[in-house]
């Protein structure tokens, strides 16, 4: 059986031929990742809240619209964080699937999809409870992110 580090291996292969200064292969997943999270993470979740909770309309249409142009960039800044991750490991020749991170990374990225559904479902009608799962669902899964970094510092740390 072909494990995920060797099917990943000519493409890290590819990639280490390229020069690339180690600590740039080691912290670079890292400094993004912290950027998109806790930059760009952060306002979304704080815009997809005050959308919710603001008194005054005007704010509120202006938080709401800001959470749907910059919840799918996060998204899509975290799934290419989750490959530019895993392929980081490889390239370091680290194993993959052992990691607490890699696992909470995988979780994260599941929470985010099934959230981005509902939304891109349209709530299936506009669904209040949906809508509020929506919302809960983005709360745990920033939560879930902070632990994800935590235990990617650690992980860093130990290589």
């Amino acid at each position: 059986m072909t494990t995920l580090s060797e099917r990943l291996e000519p493409i890290a292969a590819w990639f280490r031929t390229l020069g690339i200064p180690e600590p740039i292969t080691h912290w670079g997943h890292p400094a993004m990742m912290g950027i998109v999270i806790f930059v760009m993470g952060s306002y979304v979740a704080y815009a997809g809240w005050r959308g919710r909770l603001a008194a005054d309309k005007k704010v509120a249409a202006k938080k709401r619209a800001d959470h749907r142009k910059l919840a799918p960039l996060m998204f899509l800044f975290l799934a290419l964080g989750y490959t530019g991750g895993v392929l980081s490991l490889v390239m370091q020749q680290k194993p993959i699937l052992e990691s607490p991170h890699f696992w909470t990374g995988t979780a994260a990225i599941g929470l985010l999809s099934i959230s981005s559904t509902l939304s891109l479902a349209g709530f299936w009608g506009d669904k209040p409870g949906l809508r509020m799962f929506h919302a809960y669902l983005g709360t745990v899964t920033v939560g879930l992110l902070i632990i994800h970094t935590v235990l990617g510092v650690k992980l860093g740390l130990s290589l």
